[in-house]
């Protein structure tokens, strides 16, 4: 994911953080720190307190959301998925995943286990608070220990809201596994993911009809979610009964690295490709695309090669693979084409528009 950074690894999982939670903490902290008592510390006095206590709540808040996360990771990972990372970032946390279990069975428990975490953990802290701290006298003095009350609340109200059956909430998930035991998967996630608009649609109105704008923005995201899942399952399944020999491009047009920048604007608009490998001797040294290209300033386009903007590190896949594996790399890379490659010959070039016609077609 863009514009993120590693700060650790889980389970052999690397932990990120987006530079939205970087926006968004403080946001927390200063609603934290502006809310009465039980969920707030507006009656501490001591200004450097009160935001200590409310930074402090807020990162303890996206601590349980990445244990949230972790839940369906660990899960994810028995059930032989492999997750690339999680990302904390402006709406909670997100579990990078190679795919989602078709097995009902295990996409129901891999959806339902950050919830339960989640309402655990809440559960946990309340009942903390209310039989080991709230009852002594002195601890209720201490706005510290409303740390405690303020995530239970906050983990439970987590845990049930994901369970709202719309995606991208855990429980669309649950609910498409249900659907998954009686129908097609993809049936059964368009009827997940109806289910989810409807309820996006009536959150939506509710929020208007009180005058509370939160409500329609969750809902368009929710409405945006499903609608994504939707889109991307429809596409994965499709092509998944496709070989990519089948549909990529066999006659690969290249480049050489000794080729000047300028020439090749030139030779793009001329072959009206955005994106070649770079070959030399016939060696494979790499893949320049326009988004390189945009990267030089005009001036400079003369003297540089394409030796010096192109990508060393060339993504590749197999002809005899299905294609819905390039539409995972392609996608989760956010890159315009992969290279097609068999025993270390360059055989073809599979691009994102040769993914998108082919499901124009087959959809046809």
């Amino acid at each position: 994911m863009k514009f993120s950074f590693k700060i650790g690894t889980i389970m052999g999982i690397p932990i990120k953080l987006h530079i939205t939670f970087l926006l968004i903490l403080p946001v927390f902290a200063y609603l934290f720190a502006s809310a009465p008592e039980p969920y707030g510390f507006l009656e501490v006095e001591a200004l450097t307190m009160r935001y200590t206590l409310s930074t402090l709540t807020a990162l303890l808040l996206f601590v349980s959301i990445l244990l949230h996360e972790l839940a369906h990771s660990y899960l994810a990972k028995r059930y032989g998925v492999s997750i690339e990372s999680i990302t904390l970032f402006l709406f909670g946390g997100v579990s990078s995943m190679e795919e989602i279990p078709r097995k009902p069975s295990q996409e129901a428990k891999m959806a339902f286990a950050g919830p339960f975490v989640s309402l655990v953990l809440g559960l946990f802290c309340l009942i903390l608070y209310e039989y080991f701290i709230f009852p002594t006298p002195e601890f209720l003095k201490n706005p510290a220990f409303r740390i405690i009350w303020i995530l239970g609340v906050l983990n439970v109200v987590l845990g049930i809201f994901n369970l709202l059956p719309a995606f991208p909430m855990d429980g669309g998930r649950v609910l498409r596994s249900l659907y998954a035991r009686k129908m097609s998967y993809i049936k059964a996630t368009q009827s997940a993911a109806a289910v989810g608009k409807f309820f996006a649609i009536l959150m939506a109105i509710f929020g208007i009809l009180i005058g509370n704008l939160w409500f329609p923005l969750i809902a368009l995201f929710i409405y945006m979610g499903a609608t994504e899942e939707e889109r991307s399952t429809q596409a994965s399944v499709t092509l998944e009964n496709v070989l990519i020999k089948d549909i990529m491009t066999k006659t690969v047009i290249s480049v050489h690295p000794s080729m000047s920048v300028e020439d090749l604007v030139h030779f793009m608009f001329k072959n009206k490709h955005m994106g070649y490998p770079v070959m030399e001797g016939g060696v494979l040294k790499g893949i320049v695309s326009f988004t390189d290209v945009r990267k030089v300033p005009p001036l400079e386009r003369p003297v540089l090669l394409v030796r010096d903007i192109m990508t060393k590190e060339v993504l590749s896949v197999s002809s005899s693979v299905q294609a819905h594996e390039a539409l995972k790399l392609i996608s989760g890379k956010n890159i315009g084409r992969v290279l097609v490659i068999d025993d270390g010959t360059l055989v073809g070039i599979l691009s994102r528009t040769d993914l998108v016609r082919t499901l124009r077609l087959m959809s046809e």
